[in-house]
C-alpha cells in the first residue's frame, strides 16, 4: 500500500466505510486506491491528464477522463456520498459553480486549498511590493497554474452566503501539522485550509 500525503490522510479518516466516493482531479488514484483498501469505497475518478489516466487504471481506479471545469454533468443528484477536490480550487475557472455541482451529486464536498490570508503571504505582499511564493505557492506569478487564490475567510464567507455548512476544518502547515494557535488563528497562521461541507440542513455535524 502506498504512503499518503499527510493532507490525503487526513481526508480519508474523514470518509464513512462503505461509501460512494467521487475524487475531481484524482491523479494517480492514490486516494482512491487508499480509501477502496482501507474503507472500502466505491466510486470514480475524474482526470484530465492522460498520464495520471493510465496510471489510475493501472492502480485499479474507476477513472474517466474529463475536465471538471466542464461541470458534473454525467451524474445524478446525491449520487455520491463524498465528492473530493484537493488542492485544485485555486486552478478552476469557476470555483463557485464546481462547488455547488460538487453538493448536487455529493451529500458532502470535501475540498482542501492554499491559504492567501498566511501571514507569509502577507508580508510578502506588504513589505517586498510582490506574490508570494512559498512551499505551499512555489510558482512565481507569470507562471502558476493558481488563478483564484482565497484566503480561509474568503471561502467561508462564499460558504456562508451560499447556504453550505462546515461540518469539519482542519488548518495546517505546509508540512500538514497543525496546533492550538492555528485552531483559534486559522486565516493568520494556516498555511493549508481542509474543509468538509454540506448543502443539505439535515446531515448531521462531526
Amino acid at each position: 500500500m502506498s504512503v499518503l500525503r499527510p493532507d490525503l490522510e487526513i481526508i480519508s479518516h474523514w470518509i464513512r466505510p462503505a461509501t460512494r466516493v467521487l475524487d475531481l482531479g484524482c491523479g494517480d488514484g492514490t486516494l482512491l486506491r487508499h480509501l477502496q483498501d482501507t474503507r472500502q469505497v466505491t466510486g470514480y475518478g475524474l482526470e484530465i491528464d492522460p498520464d495520471n489516466v493510465v496510471r489510475s487504471l493501472q492502480a485499479g481506479i474507476q477513472v474517466i477522463q474529463m475536465d471538471i471545469d466542464q461541470g458534473l454533468t454525467p451524474f445524478a443528484d446525491q449520487s455520491f456520498d463524498y465528492v473530493i477536490l484537493t488542492q485544485a480550487l485555486q486552478v478552476v475557472r469557476y470555483p463557485e459553480q464546481l462547488l455547488r455541482e460538487m453538493l448536487r451529486v455529493g451529500r458532502e464536498g470535501i475540498v482542501t486549498f492554499p491559504n492567501f490570508g498566511h501571514w507569509r503571504c502577507r508580508l510578502q505582499v506588504a513589505w517586498k511590493g510582490r506574490m508570494p511564493v512559498s512551499e505551499t505557492l512555489p510558482e512565481p506569478w507569470y507562471n502558476t497554474p493558481n488563478i483564484h487564490l482565497c484566503t480561509v475567510r474568503d471561502f467561508e464567507t462564499l460558504c456562508r452566503d451560499q447556504g453550505y455548512r462546515t461540518l469539519s476544518r482542519q488548518v495546517v502547515d505546509s508540512r500538514h501539522h497543525g496546533s492550538w494557535f492555528m485552531h483559534f488563528a486559522p486565516n493568520l497562521l494556516g498555511e493549508i485550509a481542509l474543509y468538509s461541507l454540506t448543502g443539505m440542513k439535515g446531515a448531521p455535524p462531526r
